[in-house]
């Protein structure tokens, strides 16, 4: 196995219910994870709760596409 090159430091925050914030490497804000539409549905919450932001799994979706 070769050495570590790279060690990201990533600081998340739930902040209520399905809402999360990351202080993530590279970014000038906090990204902010949340749930919509089937997502919400199927861990049970209203969709109208909270904001449509995009899921950790979306983001893990467009990490592994890019």
């Amino acid at each position: 196995m070769g050495d570590v090159v790279y060690t990201s430091k990533v600081r998340i925050v739930r902040k209520k219910g399905p809402l999360r914030e990351a202080d993530v490497p590279g970014a000038d804000a906090p990204v902010t994870f949340g749930v919509h539409s089937e997502i919400a549905e199927h861990y049970g919450t209203d969709p109208d709760d909270y904001p449509p932001d995009a899921s950790t799994l979306d983001y893990v979706v467009a990490a592994v596409g890019g």
